[in-house]
């Protein structure tokens, strides 16, 4: 069996990027005559030119474009298994980049990042807390964790544990408003939205399997659930929150829960990444620290 020339393909993909010999063979360290030859080389070995060449100009032939990504991806695998083999030589180093929401993040990432940082001191953490959901590709974020029914989309997602919504209202609310006992019935309440998920809408399956949805309004919209605690308190509306942000109002019961037996969209905390088929091993640690952090996300306290 023939080995391919990685070295001559790797040259070329220099070539490629540098669109010269000379350039080539100055960011790649050899000498001009090393990459004239390994160019030569290649096209002997593949049957065609690659560029055409004059005095003054170089340019790809129609091979050599078919050819360049290909090229470029040999290179790149080069480098990721030469990362890997050096990653698993060492512990697992480097900058994370981390994304959650706010009230999750303040309450549960933050010290879990405490115990994280403790158990990899080479791992540094960059924790970006928002409760607007960001693009983590083009603010180069490795790991987002998010709390949503989560829509289709190109980044690779791993559900890590279920989170309950509850539909609340503090008692002085209900004894003036009346207490619903339909979903259909929060239609005509002073409901609070979250401002960063545009046209909302509170959809229900019954017990009987029953299916209701209604439009929210009411006084206050914001884009933190925190942000509805006062306003909730005071008897102004009414508002649908995950379980770890009403819990210990719930508990103390300054609010109450209304139609317990609807359940609600389902929704879930999950992590996010970037697509892609290999992660640092920085990355990855994390991410199996979180998994096993919150797969109990209920009896977290």
């Amino acid at each position: 069996m023939q080995l391919p020339d990685l070295e001559a393909w790797a040259i070329f993909a220099a070539v490629v990027e540098q669109r010269s010999f000379s350039g080539a063979a100055t960011a790649i360290g050899v000498s001009k005559a090393t990459v004239s030859k390994a160019i030569t080389r290649l096209e002997a070995r593949l049957g065609t030119s690659l560029f055409h060449r004059s005095s003054r100009k170089l340019t790809l032939t129609d091979s050599g474009k078919a050819l360049a990504e290909r090229a470029q991806r040999i290179v790149e695998e080069g480098h990721a298994a030469e990362e890997a083999a050096r990653e698993a030589a060492t512990a697992p180093a480097g900058l994370v980049r981390v994304a959650a929401p706010m009230t999750f993040g303040v309450r549960h990432v933050a010290p879990a990042i405490a115990d994280f940082l403790l158990a990899n001191p080479a791992i540094q953490i960059d924790l970006t807390l928002s409760d607007t959901r960001i693009d983590i590709i083009a603010a180069g974020i490795d790991v987002a964790l998010r709390i949503a029914d989560l829509p289709d989309s190109s980044l690779r997602a791993r559900r890590l544990a279920s989170v309950r919504g509850h539909i609340v209202a503090a008692p002085a609310y209900l004894a003036r408003a009346g207490t619903p006992a339909h979903p259909a019935q929060l239609a005509e309440h002073a409901c609070f939205t979250y401002t960063n998920r545009p046209n909302p809408t509170w959809q229900f399956e019954g017990p009987n399997g029953e299916v209701a949805a209604i439009r929210p309004s009411g006084p206050l919209a914001a884009d933190s659930g925190d942000a509805m605690l006062p306003a909730l308190r005071a008897g102004l509306g009414i508002a649908r929150l995950p379980d770890f942000i009403v819990d210990d109002d719930l508990a103390a019961g300054s609010l109450v829960t209304i139609l317990p037996e609807w359940a609600g969209q389902p929704i879930g905390l999950h992590l996010l990444t970037p697509p892609g088929a290999r992660r640092p091993a920085r990355v990855e640690t994390l991410i199996a620290f979180f998994a096993d952090r919150f797969r109990n996300l209920a009896a977290n306290p």
